[in-house]
């Protein structure tokens, strides 16, 4: 992808999917229920680089509970707009998670590929528990079963940027969620 300026840029949002505001409220609801399941017990919150970064900053912020972050990164685009298939880790965590209740922030549940790879790395190291938070669940793509414990919007089967998400890198700054579209 090429992008030559700012119409360039701005012309390939085709609609706002997901408003400021509606992420906003979604992330309050989702803090009261990180809250309730952990009651005041230490968590480790994992963002999933690049596309939760967004998201599990602004989740970090909506959680009473005493909580460490931790970053993994996680490749299966490789610069696409459709998952590769394959599921690559290429940074892992610091922390041991067999000594903390574990919360994935994750950006979008698309094929379920990228999930499920990590879902069942966690549960091979045996953490305290393991709950996963998803900002987007698109279920109409999904080729494995796998579910979040929270998803805080279900999508149609559109490629979507902003909040983190992206297109080739861009995009990642919108405040919102987009459908990107070429034309």
């Amino acid at each position: 992808m090429k992008i030559t300026g700012i119409k360039d840029y701005e012309s390939k949002i085709k609609k706002v999917l997901i408003t400021e505001d509606e992420i906003k409220a979604a992330l309050k609801k989702a803090g009261e229920f990180i809250n309730s399941l952990y009651d005041g017990r230490p968590i480790l919150l994992v963002s999933v680089l690049k596309g939760s970064f967004v998201f599990m900053a602004d989740l970090a912020r909506q959680v009473a509970v005493p909580c460490e972050i931790g970053f993994m990164c996680v490749k299966s685009y490789f610069e696409g707009t459709s998952s590769s298939g394959n599921v690559e880790i290429v940074m892992d965590l610091d922390q041991d998670v067999s000594n903390y209740h574990v919360v994935v922030a994750e950006d979008i549940i698309d094929t379920g590929r990228t999930l499920r790879k990590l879902v069942d790395m966690f549960k091979s190291k045996h953490p305290l528990s393991l709950h996963v938070i998803t900002l987007l669940d698109k279920p109409d793509r999904r080729v494995v079963e796998i579910k979040a414990d929270m998803s805080l919007f279900v999508i149609p089967d559109e490629f979507v940027i902003g909040y983190g998400l992206d297109c080739a890198e861009f995009y990642r700054t919108l405040p919102y969620i987009a459908v990107y579209g070429e034309g």
